[in-house]
This record gives structure tokens, sequence and C-alpha cells, in this order.
């Protein structure tokens, strides 16, 4: 508001919403195999039919898309996700493509948007659109200009025909590139008058006979994609000439995914389109001509390959590029997991499918036809059968990794985790150790004595969720998902102070071992989280430990509350470089810290009845000293009393001098 006059202004002003000016942590990362999409990019998505339409859907030799609509089903409402695959030569991923051509030789390549078998089932029509069509005024014409009748729908690169008759039947044809429309006199010039305006195909038109009619027509294609004979999209007008308005390989260019979001991102990638056109000619200075084929083409992609076969650990971790590597060097490095440091929001993250029983896709097998009934003269013949909306035909299936692989990239997302302070990753036991058949606890706690860190969890065993592609009724899955879910739940209900357990896990129905009150007695005290079918409670998870063995990293909440201090405390201090160190600078500072920590502490993620037994900030002369400030060092002294979650609620019930007494008291309280 502009103030014009002297005096008192009344202003509405609202407090800010304190949960919205925290650091959001609940945005989850998944690496993973999936049927179509970008290699080894992440790309954000806001619901599972949104995953769908980038990635495909369910598959028998993936657990992504399980993990994904878990991941939602059970609260989640932002995720990233990467795409996995071999990069082999000979056994990569490849893109079913087609290639068009013209007199001069191949034109255009399409291909599938994603790398995949996925590809194989599309096909496309290209239909010619000769449109618009005017007559020529061959008398006022000249060979660097023509007259028209019209020029609507005419512009600066359109490929056009020019046709006139010259006797007993014979018409000859001269293509060539409109390289200037002028409106007010009706013109288009195949070679521009000004100089410097010129296209490079700029050529002068063949003389044409005054006495007899001749016109022009824009040559334009449509492309219409098919899948499984049901069409998917349609794109008309293209042209064939890069300077055209809509030029194919511009209008139906490789989507340009994000590279690095940061945390105030709201948004999600939009869906591309099925297919791209990639431009094949050499020379673009050569007048392009038309497609050799009629007026219309009916073509199937072929040679998509989902790069499964040779899939290896490496292919989920990644390799760090170094520093002097070139962009080419650095890009083909950066997968898997390496690949999500290219997002900054990124609080937590799970591999489900280094632990993938790879299952093969049930086949299409359409009905029997009926028997034609003799009596009838001319019975109609039956439709052609084509498979369900959404089938996939069977393709390639990924190895089923051993438990060296599975440690190894388990122990690199850890790692991941570790390195960057900010995240935290959910981890599952190999089915091995996850089944009816394993031998007792043993399997899983083995696997859990692998792990000493409080940058993860270890959730057993796997859950049991509905299969959607038919077969068979249900799935084991690692819970990876679902428990991320509910992890991204509490942080947007209550917040990342509150543990993630005793909640029911949505869309799942069994497990596929049960967990007696015995066993869990077992797994608690080592920090394996356990799944519990509780009666008419339902499926829940019933622990909340880290895989640490430091007591004072043993919570979940504990470790993700303070990385999140951490990553704000990080964000809230960058304005401070450069300038000047004095008593102003940190007195700043410090209130703009102690006001972040106390709308922490209003949430409830301290311990502590007041602000001060809650946390303390000290940036002044004790904690910047005069050394410090001679090094250009500006130190800040943050503590904070985190809140523990009760584990054990304990009620006791005696009789004391004839009366009953109930004392219920929780056995763990401490304080961090």
């Amino acid at each position: 508001m502009r103030y014009l006059r002297p005096g008192a202004y009344l202003e509405r002003a609202d407090a800010p919403d304190a949960r919205r000016a925290l650091l959001r942590s609940d945005i989850a990362a998944f690496v993973g195999i999936a049927e179509t999409g970008p290699l080894d990019t992440p790309v954000a998505v806001q619901s599972f039919r949104q995953f769908q339409s980038l990635f495909g859907g369910f598959i028998g030799g993936a657990y992504l898309a399980y993990a994904v609509r878990g991941f939602f089903e059970n609260g989640g409402r932002r995720c990233w996700v990467v795409r996995v695959a071999s990069r082999l030569d000979g056994w990569g991923a490849e893109s079913a493509a087609v290639t068009l051509a013209n007199a001069d030789g191949p034109l255009w390549r399409i291909r599938a948007v994603g790398p995949g078998s996925l590809g194989n089932g599309l096909a496309i029509r290209l239909s010619s659109e000769e449109y618009p069509r005017t007559a020529i005024d061959t008398a006022a014409s000249t060979p660097l200009a023509s007259v028209v009748a019209s020029v609507a729908g005419f512009d600066r690169g359109s490929l056009v025909r020019i046709t006139q008759e010259t006797g007993a039947g014979v018409v000859e044809e001269q293509f060539r590139v409109v390289s200037a429309v002028e409106a007010t006199t009706g013109r288009l010039w195949w070679r521009h008058s000004e100089p410097g305006g010129q296209l490079p195909y700029d050529r002068a038109l063949a003389p044409l006979d005054a006495n007899r009619p001749a016109s022009v027509t824009g040559l334009t294609w449509r492309l219409s994609v098919y899948r499984d004979g049901r069409l998917v999209a349609g794109y008309g007008g293209l042209g064939l000439v890069p300077e055209h308005r809509s030029y194919g390989p511009q209008r139906l260019a490789e989507p340009v995914w994000p590279t690095r979001i940061g945390a105030d991102a709201d948004t999600a990638v939009p869906v591309p389109p099925p297919v791209v056109i990639e431009e094949l000619r050499t020379d673009l200075t050569r007048l392009p001509l038309p497609f050799t084929f009629g007026p219309f083409v009916e073509l199937t992609l072929t040679g998509g390959r989902d790069g499964l076969t040779r899939l290896a650990a490496t292919d989920f971790i990644g390799e760090e590029p170094a520093v002097d590597d070139s962009d080419a060097v650095r890009a083909a490095k950066v997968r898997g997991i390496e690949a999500l440091n290219l997002v900054d929001e990124i609080t937590l993250v799970a591999v489900p499918d280094i632990l993938i029983q790879p299952l093969a896709d049930p086949p299409f097998e359409p009905e029997p036809l009926p028997v034609p009934n003799p009596c009838l003269d001319c019975p109609t013949p039956p439709d052609p059968q084509r498979p369900p909306q959404g089938f996939r035909s069977p393709g390639e299936l990924p190895p089923v990794f051993d438990d060296a692989e599975v440690y190894r990239v388990q122990a690199a997302l850890i790692a991941h985790c570790a390195g960057r302070g900010d995240r935290f990753a959910v981890l599952a036991p190999p089915y091995s150790a996850a089944r009816d058949d394993a031998e007792g606890l043993a399997a899983v706690l083995a696997w859990r004595a692998r792990f000493d860190s409080d940058y993860g969890a270890l959730y057993y065993p796997w859950l049991m969720v509905p299969e959607p592609r038919g077969g068979t009724p249900v799935r084991a899955v690692p819970p990876c998902g679902h428990v991320l879910g509910q992890y991204a739940w509490f942080d947007n209900s209550v917040g990342v102070h509150r543990s993630p357990g005793n909640r029911a896990l949505a869309w799942a129905l069994d497990l596929t071992v049960p967990v007696s009150i015995g066993a869990q007695e077992v797994l608690n005290p080592v920090g394996i989280d356990a799944l519990r079918i509780d009666g008419p409670r339902g499926l829940r998870p019933m622990g909340v430990r880290t895989l640490s063995s430091d007591p004072d990293w043993r919570y979940v909440s504990v470790r993700r509350l303070l990385s999140m201090i951490r990553k704000a405390l990080f964000l809230l201090s960058e304005w401070v470089v450069f300038e000047p160190n004095n008593a102003d600078t940190r007195n700043r500072l410090r209130v703009l810290i102690d006001g972040y920590l106390n709308a922490l502490f209003r949430r409830g993620a301290f311990a502590g009845a007041s602000a001060e037994e809650a946390y303390f900030v000290r940036c002044d002369e004790s904690t910047t000293t005069a050394a410090d400030r001679d090094e250009g060092r500006l130190i800040a002294l943050v503590g904070v009393a985190a809140s523990r979650p009760f584990e054990f609620v304990v009620v006791r019930v005696g009789v004391q001098a004839n009366a009953l007494e109930v004392d219920e008291a929780p056995a763990l309280a401490r304080v961090a």
C-alpha cells in the first residue's frame, strides 16, 4: 500500500502459519525399476496417477510402483522417483523407434519418450494435411514472389507445393519454403527481399505460364499415436522446416526434466508426450522434401529394450563424479542414488527394487471365438479382441540380487544419508529373511548386525498387498513405501518430532511372517522395527528405532528432528556470509535462530516446561572470540532437548489397605 498523507492506518497482518514456515520433512525419494520414463533423472510426482502417467504401472519385475502407491495410500503428498536400468552396450535400455524418409534419405526418427519394451506396443499413423490451398495470380507474380488469392494459413517457414497444368493432363510441381508473408499485397516471398532476412532454403520459383492456372498448397502432417489399437495422442500441423511455427522435432522434443529443485518447490513435472521426434538430416540448409509415402502411413515402433537382464548393484548406486570430469562423463556417472544429490528437498529415501523377486507378467489370452451359427446366412465376424487397458506384454526380468549386492546398495544408501546429514533411509531385509520358511528370527537378526547408523531404520517383515496385475490375489513387497507414507503423514499432521508408529497401514492385507509378542521382544531391543497385526487394530508399525547402537540416537524421531534443525540452521545463516562480524550481526542471527526453535517448541518438538528448559542459543563474544573474528569466523552454539517417545507404558494394579489402587506410569520417560 502506498501512503500519501500523514495519519494512522489500519492494516490486516495475519500471523504466519508456523507449520508452513518450517522446512518440509515429508519429501520422499524412491530409486527403482519402472517400465517407462527417463533414466537416472529425479522426477517429482504428487499422486500415484501421475506416477503411472510418467513411469507406467505395476510390473512383475519391479516393486517401485507398489512402493509409490503404498506411499500415497498412507499419507504421502510428494516424492521423487529415479528410474534405473543397465547401460551396457547391447544390453542397456533402448527406446522403441521407427524411421521416416524422403527422397533425400532418412528424415525423422520417431521414438518412445522413455526407454523400454513398453514402447514396442506403440504405433503411429502419419497423414498429410494439404491446407491451406489458394490460387496464384501468374500474371502478377515473379520468380521471387507470388501474388495469391489469400495468404491466410501461410507462415514463414511453411513448406508448400506449387502446381500448374502444362497440358495433356501433365502437372508440374515445385516445392518451396515461404520466406516471408506480405499480407497487405497478398504476396508469398520465395526469396526474401531484405538483406539478412533470407532462409537457407530461399529459392527463386521456376517461371510459370501466365496463361494457365496455378495454385500453392501448404504441406503439414498429422501424427496419431496408438497403443494396442487405442488412440492415446494426436498432433496436427507438424512442419518439416526448422523455422516453421510447428516444426515437428521442436514441438515433440525430448522433455526437459528438472536437474535441481530446492526446498521451496511445490509443483510436479507435466506429463510428456508419448513419443518424441528427432531430426536425422545432417544438412539443414537444403530444401526439405516431403515424405516419400502417400497421404497416409501406419508404422509400429520396434527395438525397445528394458535393460534389466544385466542390471547390477552399480546401476542402483551410481558413481560420484570427479571434479575434473567433463560434462558428458559427469552425466554418465550421476545415476541411481547419486542422482538424488541433484534435489535438495528430499528427506526420506528407499531403494525397494534391490530386493526384487521377479515374477513374469501374465500373457494376454483372448477368449475363444464363438462357434458360427450355420443357420445364419451372413454371420457377423467377431471384433478382434484387444488386451485390456494397461496390459503389458511380458518383457525382461531383472536378476535376483544376492545378499552381498543387497547389502552393498543399502550400505551406500545409508552412507548417502549420513554424508548429506539431512536424509533418512528406510530398509527392509532380503526376502530370504522375511518369508514363512525362514529359520526363526536368526536371518533378520544377522542382517541387522551388518548396520550401525542413526541415519536408517530396518522394518520387518514384508507386506502382502493386493496384486493389480491379476494371476494371484496378493503379492509380497518390501514395506518401504508404506512406512515412508506414514512418516510423511505424521510429519504433516503433527511434526517430525512425532515418532512414526502405531498407526494402521493402508493398502496392506497381511504380513509374510506373523510377528508374535515374543518375537517383538527379541526384535525391538536390537533396533528392528516390527510390523504387527494387533487384533482388531489392524496392521501397524510397532517400532520407532534407528540402526544405531548409541542410546542418544536410538529413536527415529530424534534423528530426523535434529537433521531438520541442522538443515534449517544452515539456510537461516546463509545471509550472514560477508556481513560485518560485530555484535549487531551476532544478535540478529541469535534472534533468527531463537525464533525458529521457539516455533518448534510451541509445536511440542522439545522436552521441558518452558523455552528455557527446551533449548538455548548463544551467539556473542563467549562463542565468537577475538581470534575467531580475526579468522573471519562467526560461531553460534545451539542446544536442544529433543522429546523422546514413550515406548513402554506400565499399569500397576494391586490391593493395599483393602482398596484397589491403579498406578499408570511410563517406563521410559527420560529426556534427551
